[in-house]
């Protein structure tokens, strides 16, 4: 099974960008689908980013389209999310997260394995 650690949160300026690492352990990582969520305070978990087993895949939240860009290493077990442009309303903790199958929908429900997640603070 694969486990699952993100690291890169922090405090930014809005229009400042953080990169986001997801480091998965087991060797069917590249099986998988992966996905990034965010869950901000009071709020529920949603959908980020997700992109399909090869890389050949993505798809985003219209929140983040334009701004935000996931990408894999399969070789190194890794996953990233590069997040330019920061709002404040981009602040949340944020997961990576695996499911079986890439589709256009991800909700989380459908995950299989989540990470512990890492905190994301964007000031105005």
């Amino acid at each position: 099974q694969v486990q699952l650690v993100e690291s890169g949160g922090g405090l930014v300026q809005a229009g400042g960008s953080l990169r986001l690492s997801c480091a998965a352990s087991g060797r069917t990582f590249s099986r998988y689908a992966l996905g990034w969520f965010r869950q901000a305070p009071g709020k529920e978990r949603e959908f980020v980013a997700a992109i399909n087993w090869s890389g050949g895949m993505t798809t985003y939240a219209d929140s983040v389209k334009g701004r935000f860009t996931i990408s894999r290493d399969n070789a190194k077990n890794m996953a990233y999310l590069q997040m330019n442009s920061l709002k404040p309303e981009d602040t949340a903790v944020y997961y990576c997260a695996t499911k079986a199958l890439y589709s256009g929908s991800w909700f989380p429900s459908q995950i299989d394995r989540w990470g512990q997640g890492t905190s994301v603070t964007v000031s105005s």
